[in-house]
């Protein structure tokens, strides 16, 4: 009988030793997108869009693009008991490190070379918003060129394989490392899954925060809109600069 409680008392202790590794997946996920190459790396996607909508849907494939990732290369990495070498995991880190100095590169290319700004707009059901567009090449006075425009609803395949890169490097090998720990490689995998969702719940809050300013500032202050895309793109090229100096100095030398 005694044997018989202690036996429950330990399948419950492992249980609750479980679910807590589970909750803390979805948590560090949370957290791990919050890190500076990641907010850096969507923040130069989004400074050229507006609205809450478009931008925090950016941060949603952002996130589905790094959760795939993460479960085929961690999950396989968990069900065939093999370890992500530290050197590959360092030359990924260094391929991002590239990725942010063309995204934030690519920011400044575009603002000065197209001159972008805003304009307030109105369908025929009465809605109105906000979108940019840029004049470059054009003939006619700005008065006087048209400004219709559609609304894409497409896959945005460059902010998915921008996930898909950040899921593929290095720092996914921390979160591997306690998944493993796990005795089941099925709960392994099911941290990782929740860390993923954790991270597409964060990146989605993240950018739902970030489209906040660009889209004050793009309704009376194109100007002050410019200047936060400046902001951006050149904090995106310093972040990603750091990024390839650290990872550098470890794979060459």
């Amino acid at each position: 009988m005694a044997e018989g409680a202690r036996s429950n008392l330990r399948l419950c202790g492992e249980t609750d030793l479980i679910l807590s590794m589970l909750f803390l997946g979805f948590v560090m996920g949370m957290r791990h997108a919050l890190e500076a190459d990641h907010v850096a790396a969507v923040a130069s996607i989004a400074s050229q869009r507006q609205g809450i909508r478009a931008i925090s849907r950016h941060g949603l494939f952002w996130g589905f693009g790094h959760t795939f990732t993460l479960l085929l290369v961690g999950g396989t990495a968990i069900l065939l008991k093999v370890a992500i070498d530290d050197r590959l995991a360092t030359g990924l880190e260094f391929a991002v490190g590239i990725m942010l100095v063309v995204l934030g590169a690519h920011v400044l290319w575009c603002l000065f070379r197209d001159q972008v700004h805003f304009h307030a707009h109105r369908h025929n059901d009465g809605e109105i918003h906000l979108h940019a567009h840029a004049h470059r090449g054009e003939a006619l006075p700005h008065e006087q060129s048209p400004h219709d425009h559609t609304h894409p609803e497409g896959i945005p395949w460059r902010t998915l394989l921008v996930g898909l890169m950040h899921g593929m490097a290095g720092s996914a090998a921390l979160f591997v490392l306690t998944a493993a720990a796990l005795d089941s490689p099925l709960w392994g995998v099911a941290y990782i899954l929740l860390f993923g969702l954790g991270s597409i719940a964060g990146m989605a809050a993240l950018s739902a925060l970030i489209a906040l300013p660009l889209t004050y500032t793009a309704r009376s202050l194109t100007r002050a809109n410019r200047a936060l895309q400046l902001i951006v793109g050149i904090a995106t090229i310093a972040i990603g600069l750091s990024v390839i100096k650290q990872s550098g100095s470890l794979l060459f030398a």
